[in-house]
């Protein structure tokens, strides 16, 4: 049998972080995750999957994340069932995390937040233009500071607004002899 869940989406919500009698942590939380097709009006749907993280990854997993933060996910799908105050029987489905990467940079997640308190987070339908997953995120950039403008994160032809991050910008060569190299 296998029972494996991989999930990349957005936080609706910040971490519901809470610890057991035993003194376990454990964190629940919404993943918003869009679908790979659009509607009849040409909008891309949205799912939101609930999830819980046990432990020091809960712990961990609130945090380093907030609303709206890109994040990765892998588990299992889990149902339970209990009986609420009124009597009835409640159903839960939810994947139970076993791991779990942060998609974007902490530079990135402190400027969306930033952003996000002058301005709500879409995380319904609605194709946005070249952001991730359809959700207004900030811009994409390279994993030494500099927006990727032209979607080349690592190289080839840098604007003059990158050449001032890029070491080796305004075309300089870089001498690297043989006795350098690692191989």
């Amino acid at each position: 049998m296998i029972n494996r869940v991989v999930l990349v989406g957005r936080l609706t919500r910040d971490v519901e972080l809470r610890y057991t009698t035993s003194g376990a942590a454990v964190g629940t939380f919404s993943l918003a995750v869009n679908r790979q097709f659009t509607n009849a009006n040409g909008e891309r749907e949205t799912d939101f999957i609930n999830a819980v993280i046990w432990r020091k990854s809960a712990e961990n997993f609130a945090n380093f994340t907030s609303k709206g933060s890109l994040v990765a996910v892998e588990g299992r799908l889990q149902t339970r069932n209990y009986e609420n105050q009124q009597g009835q029987r409640v159903y839960v489905t939810e994947v139970v995390v076993d791991n779990f990467s942060l998609l974007e940079s902490r530079a990135e997640s402190e400027q969306r937040r930033a952003q996000s308190g002058s301005a709500n987070n879409n995380f319904g339908g609605g194709q946005q233009g070249g952001n991730q997953g359809g959700f207004n995120a900030a811009p994409a950039q390279n994993p030494f500071g500099a927006p990727a403008s032209n979607g080349n994160v690592f190289g080839g032809a840098s604007t003059p607004a990158q050449s001032s991050n890029d070491p080796f910008g305004g075309g300089q060569e870089v001498d690297i002899s043989d006795d350098d190299l690692p191989f």
